[in-house]
């Protein structure tokens, strides 16, 4: 293989940020080195980011050694022909409910493994349904959801699991994000895939019915869902239910490691913080319209093409600066129950606790980068740590048995007991 990463969609507002973040961590790929290329439309495009990432990082090689690889997703031949040439796609490209499928099914016909950073449980879930079988056979493994959705949630339960002394049977995050002077917003990108995954909701549901899954066994209490909105007491602050895609992932993770290894799958709840009364009536204003608006195609429309009015400047078309990014960072406190070891859970309540935290840079363009090369190094270092064949999978799914958790604490995304 030519290149061990292929970088797809590198002059995408994400992607300029992966490229940065592999070109930092070169040192760390097999035998130390790490041969990469960059993929997308425009030749021109992708010269400008490298030849950016070269001034950012100082690395003036990054203009001449790093390779470029014209393709685009309307040309199925320009996909095949890149995921020949790599080891791992890390495909930045999004919405992945319309550009996605695509470059997943070019992997598996052409052996290359799949990381993206979606956060959109229809499409995950949709290439779980549509790709397993075949990425088993070829022995493929195609990862979803490797950014800020959902490792270090995914991972976080993981983490939890293994540092409690018994059997863990239920757990709850709650997620604060912090803002320096300069604030934050989030980039255009992630507000159209939320807007369309609203508009489809019920076809998640349709999907998910195909699966025919069986219920998960419930060990301990049965985890309570709390209510929409809610002044909770572990972070002090007015809080939501989270509504990414962490309770999809982190479900996903507890069915496979029961049905694979006959582990206790831990309930799960997902929670973020919104902060005072100020945010609050925002929160309800916002939301009030985006469901109002997104059940129509002009509301869509209007929502799209005003991405800070309609959210109140949470997200942006330009998306956050440099100096933005520095100053944020996000926390995940888990507040986990279980029995000690040594206890009966066919005896009575679990009376063992547990708090964890996974803690890191801003969300959307510091963490998620180093989530998505991490997890990409792991796959290069640790083949042998991967679920025995290919498939569709989590990152917990995939990762469990790595050292992932390790290498994310070295690089910023810090998970502790406390």
């Amino acid at each position: 293989m030519p290149y061990h990463l292929v970088i797809f969609g590198a002059s995408g507002f994400t992607g300029q940020f992966v490229v940065e973040e592999v070109a930092r961590t070169v040192s760390e790929g097999p035998k130390g080195n790490l041969k990469w290329a960059v993929a997308g439309r425009s030749k021109q495009k992708l010269e400008k980011v490298l030849e950016q990432a070269a001034g950012a990082l100082s690395k003036p090689e990054l203009r001449t050694e790093v390779d470029i690889i014209v393709a685009d997703v309307e040309e199925p031949d320009s996909l095949a022909a890149m995921c020949k040439q790599a080891v791992i796609v890390l495909n930045c490209v999004g919405p992945y409910r319309f550009y996605g499928e695509p470059v997943v099914k070019a992997c598996v016909e052409n052996g290359a493994h799949h990381i993206d950073i979606c956060g959109e449980p229809q499409f995950l879930e949709g290439m779980q349904f549509n790709y397993s079988s075949q990425a088993a056979d070829k022995g493929v493994y195609i990862i979803g959801s490797c950014g800020f959705d959902s490792i270090p949630a995914d991972m976080g339960v993981l983490y939890t699991r293994d540092q409690f002394k018994g059997t863990l049977t239920a757990l709850e995050s709650f997620l604060t994000v912090s803002s320096g002077p300069e604030g934050g917003c989030i980039h255009d990108g992630t507000w159209q895939s939320a807007i369309y995954g609203f508009a489809d909701s019920h076809k998640l549901q349709s999907l998910r019915r195909k699966f025919n899954h069986k219920p998960l066994p419930t060990v301990g209490s049965k985890l309570k869902r709390r209510g929409t909105l809610f002044y909770s007491n572990e972070i002090q602050q007015y809080t939501v239910p989270f509504m990414g895609s962490d309770p999809s992932v982190v479900k996903r993770t507890q069915r496979f490691l029961a049905e694979e290894y006959q582990e206790t799958p831990v309930q799960y709840g997902a929670y973020a913080g919104i902060g005072g009364i100020g945010s609050i009536i925002k929160l309800m204003f916002a939301g009030m319209m985006f469901w109002f608006l997104v059940k129509f195609s002009f509301g869509r429309n209007l929502l799209i093409k005003h991405p800070e009015f309609f959210s109140f400047g949470l997200f942006s078309k330009a998306g956050p600066t440099r100096k933005q990014m520095e100053a944020s960072s996000f926390q995940f406190a888990f507040y986990g129950e279980g029995y000690a070891e040594g206890e009966d859970p066919s005896q009575g309540k679990p009376s063992s606790k547990i708090r964890t935290l996974v803690q890191g840079p801003e969300c959307g363009y510091v963490a998620t980068p180093i989530a998505m090369v991490q997890a990409a190094l792991t796959i290069l270092n640790e083949s042998t740590a991967l679920p025995k064949k290919g498939g569709v999978y989590t990152p917990g799914a995939a990762f469990a048995k790595t050292t992932l958790i390790d290498r994310l604490n070295k690089h910023g995304i810090q998970f502790s007991v406390i």
